[in-house]
């Protein structure tokens, strides 16, 4: 009989199990962190699984230079630590990510970078969950290993923009010029004096565009549905807070009206640029739809003086070209696909009766947050960072109380076998 090669030794001890004695917390954007340190206030172990090298990749690694959070500070801390009181209204992509560190190191939470899920499944014989990862570690020649981790509850924390979103637009193919998403987009530096059509019209796309005009480029901007564009502040106040405050006392539609009043004072009529409002209110479109309305933070005025062309959906692209459902051809040098992200839920969670087929829970806010056999999900509130604060404390309360009522039951049953053995 052969001496196994190193090759099958090393393989052998690549596969391995974890028993964890608390939850497993898929995720380590603010979502993850968020119950990771609520998780700690109550005293709960837990692990932190992250399949890249830091925590809020999305933050760190797939936004642009110029970002900013769209809602007032207030609105978007994490539980249990607010922002720095010199930070300004809006902070910065580096403040925010300073935020973050600073947050996680505060707590001490220390998540297993480099760990990927492949599968998550609820073993009814054992009544525990089997989460699978592939971990790569960068040292010894970037090895894997496959691990998995056995725990009674698992945090479902990857969020609404796990993935990107790429459309199948035919011809984009034999384009020949250069095309990306925008989560690659960084700034228009690139761009200057380049003939730019940025696909979609949301926060992403309004931003890259006037990213790209403040960088001196030519961005065209493609507008294929309705759009809802709100001011970012009314009479110094933010719209956010406005709304939040509106939809705590007022209907829904009523709140909806009152919105775009506002919004028609301070824009104007946007529709004559080719901007058209849905039927639908912004709050009920956003509570129904998950579409979230448009925030203006200066691409407005670009749009009105011409420097961002609209135009309609794409039939087409040929080299150099595109095709609009108009009929009229653009010469482009670019394209910057600023068509959203997905949740990568369904890809690797196996689970029906909680997750829809879209990756998001099946009961809405505010009831999203947990589901059977120990399965929570935070971030998909499709309410920004405030939403998932608010569900990081109730799943850390939740999972907290059953923690101390059995950690305490075990110390009662301790006790008693040790007096039942002094006896003999």
């Amino acid at each position: 009989m052969q001496p196994p090669k190193m090759s099958d030794h090393e393989d052998f001890f690549a596969r391995r199990c974890v028993l964890v004695n608390g939850p497993v917390i898929v995720g380590a954007g603010p979502s993850g962190l968020a119950v990771g340190a609520c998780l700690k206030e109550q005293g709960v172990p837990f692990v932190i699984l992250e399949r890249t090298d830091c925590i809020a990749s999305l933050w760190q690694k797939r936004t642009y230079d110029r970002l900013k959070l769209h809602l007032p500070k207030q609105f978007c801390q994490l539980p249990k630590v607010p922002f720095p009181e010199d930070f300004p209204e809006y902070p910065t992509k580096k403040q925010f990510i300073g935020y973050l560190e600073s947050y996680a190191k505060r707590f001490e939470l220390n998540p297993r970078f480099n760990e990927c899920v492949q599968s998550a499944k609820y073993d009814e014989t054992s009544g525990l969950w089997r989460v699978k990862t592939v971990s790569t570690s960068s040292g010894g020649g970037n090895r894997t290993a496959e691990i998995e981790y056995i725990c009674r509850w698992l945090v479902v924390a990857t969020g609404e923009n796990a993935e990107p979103v790429l459309p199948e637009i035919e011809g984009l193919s034999e384009f020949g010029g250069h095309v990306m998403h925008a989560c690659h987009y960084r700034s228009g530096e690139d761009y200057r004096g380049k003939r730019v059509l940025v696909v979609g019209c949301g926060n992403s796309g309004m931003e890259v565009s006037l990213d790209l005009c403040n960088h001196n480029a030519f961005p065209s901007m493609v507008v294929r549905s309705s759009v809802h564009v709100l001011p970012r502040e009314v009479l110094g106040k933010s719209t956010y807070e406005l709304a939040f405050f509106m939809v705590k006392w007022l209907p829904l539609w009523l709140a909806d009206k009152l919105l775009l009043i506002m919004a028609w004072l301070v824009l104007g009529n946007i529709e004559k640029y080719g901007l058209k409002r849905p039927s639908m209110g912004p709050l009920q479109l956003k509570n129904s739809q998950g579409k979230t309305p448009v925030l203006d933070i200066g691409a407005l005025s670009k749009i009105k003086s011409g420097l961002v062309k609209i135009v309609p959906g794409i039939k087409r692209f040929s080299r150099g070209c595109v095709e609009l459902v108009n009929g009229e051809k653009l010469e482009v040098d670019s394209v910057i696909l600023a068509t959203g992200y997905r949740s990568n839920v369904p890809s690797w969670l196996q689970e029906s009766e909680f997750f829809s087929k879209n990756g998001f829970p099946k009961s809405p806010f505010p009831n999203g947050w947990k589901g059977n056999a120990g399965l929570y999900a935070v971030g998909f509130t499709r309410r920004g960072l405030s939403g998932a604060s608010s569900d990081a404390v109730k799943i850390a309360q939740d999972i907290g109380k059953v923690w101390k009522e059995e950690t305490k039951q075990k110390k009662q049953i301790t006790a008693c076998h040790r007096r039942c053995i002094s006896q003999f």
